[in-house]
């Protein structure tokens, strides 16, 4: 009931429930541990051992991480590799706004397959080499498509 990330849920309807390990669970596969790295500075043990508590629980396994701090780079070094040794996918938030749309966006594609997020690749030989092309920092989309008119092959 402490956690300041609750108020900034509002997209997603949540509820109290003290017989679930993690932070937040979207489903029955999903959970979410919730750490900001002042908290991980005073009680630097504590990530590990709530990763270790999970065991192997939930398939889907999210580090949400809370950079309230402006020199986190030791934290978010240690955090990472609790988060590595853990497997649980880490992400990180620079506010509290942030970090609750990242719970409401596992919460609403919880379900969803992952072609929801994945990049669409056109099969069209002209989207194939826009897309081998504009990797290139100078060539643009423009550009593409006057060496795909002017030239049969490249």
């Amino acid at each position: 009931r402490g956690n300041p990330l609750l108020s900034s849920i509002r997209n997603v309807r949540w509820t109290h429930s003290r017989g679930i390990l993690p932070d937040f669970e979207m489903s029955p596969h999903t959970c979410a541990l919730y750490l900001s790295i002042k908290y991980h500075r005073l009680h630097p043990d504590y990530i590990a051992r709530r990763i270790d508590a999970l065991g192997r629980q939930y398939t889907k396994r999210v580090l949400l991480v809370y950079v309230d701090t402006e020199d986190s780079k030791l934290a978010l070094r240690e955090i990472n590799k609790a988060a590595v040794v853990g497997e649980m996918t880490l992400l990180l938030a620079w506010s509290l706004d942030e970090a609750g749309r990242y719970v409401e966006a596992l919460k609403v594609y919880e379900n969803r397959p992952p072609d929801v997020i994945r990049e669409r690749v056109e099969d069209t030989f002209v989207a194939q080499l826009a897309a081998a092309l504009t990797s290139i920092r100078s060539v643009n989309k423009a550009d593409v498509l006057t060496l795909a008119a002017n030239f049969r092959t490249i």
